[in-house]
């Protein structure tokens, strides 16, 4: 159980008794929001329901749930030192601060005897205003030892002890005033300790832990100033590459499937495979299979060879209907699968069905199909060309911002608080339950099972190394945004807080403004920020062919008879292009 002082969780074995400023709180909230760099032109809410689209690793889409999730958010101690101003102790409490790791601060507090008789004193009065004794009007001064036996002397112990925590936590708290993280002040001395230490010495003793703000080290010192970053990008974005597939794709969807009786496979053919897969070993009795590289039914185009496993479209060239061929490949090491990378593969195919195309002469004519509005193959290309280049450049810009954020969390030294590190995790894993959510439709009892505590533990665990990198990521751009005295204009926060506000209106969905404009200034913050550091490193771009998974591609074509398969039109468009992997 844990208890908390505003936003600010205590440990405490007996909450029922507690002030009105401190309340209990069995677990914490999940939160579900997270933010992440986007270019300007792309700011503005996600529905939540769908999942995020081109946004970048640091941050997710803005939410409409009211979150502590800030890249740093710092706790109401100055708001305590205040409150500490105006409740002047008759005494001065001892505060040692000692520091831990993880940006953690411990401070023991020890509360004179003169306090802790100011705070009974207090607990006395305030019952007596509320207690209702017999024989005693409302409000009136009871004897002391009456007002003891009728309300107890336990509850009046304990109710003391609490008034002494409400009045001296934010006299200690002023040390870390402005410092002190949200939701990571935890009183770990136990209740009853306490309870038992102002009994027997009528003083108090506590020790309360709190995660502050973490110092940013850079190395080098400023080297963000001057990066040399190396920026991979996928060959099937290259633009013209990318038109000339386009317009194949859509010839190709004009086209017929004619069932292949008389021959064996060809480049240009269309194929119904049966695949398997099995680990190749010196043990053969460690042999296990592949799932992920095996499939039934499969709709396979010859012309997508470039995009399957090295060796694959070679080893089933000729390959005729109904025959069965089994034969070894290796998985290179730029497999995009990393689990895979180096294993030594035995395939086993069966060909179900072969067919070819019959396609329609490329010309003029066919422009208009092949593009709505367009009349001629050239002014198809040219529109195509047009889509390609500027899907291109944003796969462009958005790997170069990814390469930054990567050197930057390579080049700073954090000690991370467990607490940030924790709703750091928190808000990652909720997104992540956000896309599941969309994407498989969960039922209340899966959601609940996925929203557990241990599911969330078992998160935190698996995805440590992920989570620090994306808060070293927030921590460095946050420190450059300070460090350069970067800013954006006030019309552009504005703008973009009420086109972010007009679409969750617009697809009814509940938002908190105050959030909405936290989490719309750190996006223009941190895209300030990459623009600062593009303008200024030297980028280098090389081009990297990465080998997908080979059949992840393909389409359930066993819903197909052959004769259905004979008249099929279109056929190529049950095909997608292989997924891009934008960085």
């Amino acid at each position: 159980m844990e208890l908390r002082i505003g936003s600010t969780s205590l440990l405490n074995s007996n909450p029922s008794l507690l002030l009105d400023s401190i309340s209990c709180k069995a677990s914490a909230s999940l939160p579900t929001s997270c933010l992440r760099f986007r270019r300007a032109s792309s700011f503005g809410p996600r529905v939540l329901s769908s999942p995020p689209t081109r946004t970048h690793p640091l941050r997710l889409p803005l939410s409409s749930s009211r979150s502590n999730g800030r890249r740093l958010t710092v706790s109401a101690s100055s708001a305590a030192a205040a409150a500490a101003e105006k409740d002047r102790l008759p005494a001065d409490i001892e505060v040692t601060e000692v520091e831990e790791p993880n940006s953690r601060v411990r401070l023991s507090v020890e509360v004179p005897p003169v306090v802790c008789e100011d705070c009974y004193r207090r607990v006395i009065k305030e019952f007596m205003k509320q207690a209702k004794i017999p024989g005693f009007r409302p409000g009136k001064n009871v004897p002391e030892s009456i007002l003891l036996s009728y309300v107890g002397k336990q509850n009046i112990q304990k109710a003391t002890v609490e008034s002494i925590l409400k009045r001296t936590l934010p006299h200690a708290m002023s040390s870390v005033s402005g410092k002190a993280l949200k939701d990571s002040v935890r009183i770990v001395t136990k209740f009853s300790e306490m309870e038992d230490t102002y009994m027997s010495l009528s003083s108090l003793r506590y020790d309360v832990i709190v995660d502050v703000a973490p110092e940013v080290k850079w190395i080098p010192e400023d080297g963000y100033k001057s990066l040399k970053i190396v920026v991979e990008i996928d060959r099937e974005i290259d633009a013209q590459r990318a038109c000339q597939q386009e317009l194949r794709r859509r010839h190709k969807s004009l086209g017929t499937l004619r069932i292949i009786t008389d021959r064996g496979l060809e480049i240009g053919d269309v194929a119904v495979l049966d695949i398997s897969a099995t680990t190749i070993g010196q043990d053969e009795s460690n042999v296990k299979q592949i799932p992920s590289a095996g499939s039934k039914g499969f709709h396979f185009d010859t012309e997508d060879g470039d995009k399957v496993l090295p060796g694959f479209l070679d080893s089933i060239i000729g390959m005729q209907r109904n025959e069965t061929k089994s034969f070894p490949l290796f998985f290179p090491d730029n497999w995009n699968q990393e689990n895979l990378r180096g294993v030594h593969a035995q395939f086993t195919v069966e060909c179900k069905e072969l067919f070819y195309r019959e396609l329609p002469e490329l010309n003029d004519s066919l422009a208009d199909k092949l593009l709505p509005g367009c009349a001629s193959v050239k002014q198809v290309e040219d529109s195509l060309l047009q889509r390609c280049l500027e899907v291109e450049q944003t796969a462009k810009d958005q790997a170069t911002d990814n390469a930054i954020l990567d050197q930057l969390s390579k080049m700073v030294e954090i000690d991370i608080p467990q607490s940030l590190f924790e709703e750091q995790g928190r808000q990652l894993y909720g997104a992540q339950l956000l896309q599941i959510q969309a994407n498989m439709k969960l039922n209340e009892q899966q959601l609940a099972s996925l929203s557990s505590p241990k599911a969330v533990k078992e998160y935190l665990e698996n995805q440590k190394e992920n989570i620090t990198h994306v808060i070293k990521q927030n921590l460095a751009v946050g420190d450059i945004f300070r460090r350069e005295n970067l800013q954006f204009s006030t019309e552009e926060l504005v703008k973009e807080v009420e086109n972010s506000i007009a679409e969750f209106k617009r697809h009814k969905q509940e938002y908190d403004e105050e959030r909405v404009r936290e989490q719309v200034q750190e996006i223009l913050e941190g895209a300030k920020v990459l623009e600062w550091l593009r303008e200024r490193a030297e980028i280098n771009y090389v081009t990297r062919c990465v080998v997908t998974c080979p059949f992840s591609f393909l389409v359930d074509f066993r819903a197909l008879s052959r004769a259905q398969a004979a008249d099929a039109r279109n056929a190529s468009d049950l095909i997608p292009r292989a997924r891009r992997r934008s960085a």
